[in-house]
């Protein structure tokens, strides 16, 4: 059963990925890679959230755990698309947008985390 609440979250979790990232792409174009940025810092935020509702409160039942912070959100967020952002840039010539892309992604997706950790355990 953690298998199927895996991939049925991972599947989600890739198309949310996809849609976010053509939609920032078609408003922002392609030059930085925002919509990477925008999902890493939104995945960050909600891992936060459901640590606390699923690890520390204990609200949803473990499959859910498997479902949302490993499927849905394993998917939705990328590593690898990330790096592979920060070298198109540095191979592009844009080696300081892609120490900026770097900075950006780092801090604020854990400071997403920490604030979503914060913020939900005071409800």
């Amino acid at each position: 059963m953690q298998w199927l609440a895996v991939a049925m979250g991972g599947a989600l979790g890739a198309v949310g990925r996809y849609g976010i990232n053509a939609l920032v792409y078609s408003l922002m174009g392609t030059r930085f890679p925002l919509g990477t940025l925008v999902v890493n810092v939104l995945g960050s935020l909600l891992m936060g959230v459901f640590y606390v509702l699923i690890v520390e409160r204990q609200m949803l039942p473990g499959p859910w755990r498997e479902f949302i912070m490993i499927g849905l959100l394993g998917a939705f967020t990328t590593f690898s698309a990330f790096s592979l952002d920060i070298l198109s840039l540095w191979e592009g010539g844009h080696v300081a947008l892609a120490l900026i892309y770097v900075l950006a992604s780092v801090v604020l997706c854990v400071i997403a985390a920490l604030a979503a950790i914060a913020l939900t355990r005071l409800f």
